[in-house]
């Protein structure tokens, strides 16, 4: 089994499901999240603010900065966990720098409370 963990930009959220349920995945989780990628720092603000140039160092306060993103969790066998990669890139993919980041990773067992079973029956 795969843990596949999306963060996505929060206005893309709905399309997201849509593909998702389209694809046949129906069993996801989802929760509000806030992050930041690495961003671009230009030399010469941070020059003006180490200068003690006060709108340089506000300019720079900015790109500390989290921005609500959603992540997306979704458990699924070995063999479908590219089908949910390529999913969630075509759903969320603009080219533009915020589109978000996808982690895939092992899972070692699942159990379903209600029922006890364990294993890829616990995820079906």
């Amino acid at each position: 089994m795969k843990e596949v963990i999306a963060i996505v930009r929060i206005n893309m959220m709905n399309q997201t499901k849509k593909a998702l349920t389209e694809a046949g995945i129906d069993a996801y989780f989802a929760r509000e999240a806030q992050g930041r990628g690495k961003g671009f720092i230009n030399p010469r603000v941070l020059e003006g603010a180490e200068q003690g140039y006060e709108e340089a160092a506000s300019v720079l306060g900015e790109k500390g900065k989290l921005y609500p993103k959603r992540m997306i969790t979704v458990v699924v066998e070995d063999d479908r966990a590219g089908d949910v990669v390529r999913t969630l890139i075509a759903a969320n993919q603009t080219g533009m720098p915020g589109d978000g980041k996808i982690f895939v990773l092992p899972v070692i067992d699942a159990m379903r409370v209600r029922t006890g079973e364990s294993g890829a029956e616990a995820i079906q």
